[in-house]
């Protein structure tokens, strides 16, 4: 029996003309990962793509592997294994009696629906899922019909080539094809809220390369090592990231020595800004990302933000700005970021924190009690320091 997997449009279908190029970013991805798995044929008919090993061998064509990578990219809400029937009834029946049993175990009710897309098919909808709901019946006598709030839903698709049938569908990752709304540069710290902020805004297509600030020796190498495995996370979204890594120490120390201590992490910040934007431009990004969430901490209030903020030359988008920490927690944890970001290796942001830091700062302050530093100094001898570190889904595979 020949199994697919059917993988369902979201909001692509409605991007009238222009769905053509979502729909090319869409293949593209598919196909790099169906290459590192195995022998699969992608293709695209009726806004659904079908994804069909080439082999029956699993080490050649693992469904399996594949089911897993296509929830993963952005663009499908949902995704789900489907066998292939001929499109004729007696087939259907052959097929569904043999496939449905183990998709049904375990599950007391069910519904059947059908959907015709071709229309010349001799039943109608209602009359397929009678039919199939029959076959179902008569080899798991002790399930139950039920048509409102069934524990499964069985789904008969009768296409253009052939009929389907699946029971259940995974949600897919949602948004739109990553790489189709232009470039970020993501402030990726070692916390819990930038990879999120990261994930959400390649959901929305943004490309995505990361910026790591570290001091060492005030920061380790194992903070560094943990900010990659971040990134390697996000690459089972995205397929690679450049993360750019620029040392902050000589700014910190200088911070430090002429500035006053309620100052420091807004001053920071103001750095990390400044040169971020430099890395933006460097690389073509026109906007920046954070994973700052209104007043979840000092230097996160609307005064705080609005000084920082001033310091860069671009847009910066904040998608955790309105969540709480729970809701951050959530999708960290459905993304597997949590565990790696709970490790107890310290970032920049936590050398040389203020006892009392300010919380409603005014930015003309903020800029006099800078007036002791070299600033255009400092960023050029930081900036020097940047080098670059391309991380990968799969390794062996080129981008």
């Amino acid at each position: 029996m020949k199994e697919v997997i059917l993988c369902k449009y979201g909001e692509i279908i409605l991007k009238g003309a222009n769905k053509g190029s979502f729909e090319t970013i869409l293949m593209k991805e598919l196909r790099r990962r169906a290459k590192a798995i195995g022998k699969f044929t992608v293709r695209l008919a009726q806004s659904t793509v079908y994804i069909e090993p080439e082999s029956d061998d699993p080490f050649e064509s693992d469904i399996d592997a594949m089911y897993e990578q296509a929830k993963k990219v952005f663009g499908f809400v949902g995704v789900t294994k489907a066998a292939v029937a001929e499109k004729d009834m007696d087939d259907i029946r052959r097929v569904a009696g043999e496939y449905l049993p183990e998709k049904l175990s375990g599950v007391k009710t069910f519904r059947c629906e059908a959907k015709r897309s071709d229309k010349k098919f001799p039943l109608k909808s209602p009359e397929i899922a009678a039919e199939i709901g029959g076959v179902i019946l008569s080899k798991m006598p002790h399930l139950r019909a039920k048509m409102n709030g069934a524990d499964i839903t069985v789904r008969i698709e009768i296409r253009d080539h052939a009929a389907y049938i699946h029971a259940g569908q995974d949600s897919g990752a949602g948004g739109i094809p990553y790489g189709c709304g232009g470039k970020g540069l993501l402030l990726l710290s070692g916390g819990i809220d930038s990879p999120v902020a990261g994930f959400m805004m390649a959901k929305r297509g943004l490309k995505i390369d990361a910026l790591y600030f570290e001091s060492i020796p005030y920061t380790s190498e194992r903070a560094r090592e943990k900010v990659f495995t971040l990134a390697k996370k996000l690459t089972e979204y995205t397929g690679h990231i450049r993360v750019h890594v620029i040392s902050l120490t000589k700014i910190q120390e200088a911070i430090r020595d002429n500035c006053e201590e309620d100052y420091f992490t807004l001053i920071l910040r103001r750095f990390m800004m400044q040169l971020a934007s430099m890395t933006a431009e460097h690389i073509g990004a026109p906007v920046l990302i954070t994973g700052e969430s209104l007043g979840q901490v000092a230097s996160q209030t609307t005064a705080a933000i609005c000084s920082t903020e001033a310091a860069a030359d671009r847009p910066v988008f904040r998608p955790c700005i309105g969540l709480d920490k729970e809701e951050i927690i959530r999708i960290s944890r459905m993304i597997d970021t949590y565990d790696t970001s709970i490790e107890p290796y310290e970032d920049c942001c936590t050398v040389f924190t203020p006892r009392h830091p300010r919380t409603q700062p005014q930015l003309e302050k903020v800029i006099a009690a800078e007036e002791g530093l070299d600033r255009d100094a400092l960023i050029a001898e930081a900036f020097e320091t940047k080098f670059t570190v391309t991380v990968r889904q799969f390794e062996d595979l080129e981008f």
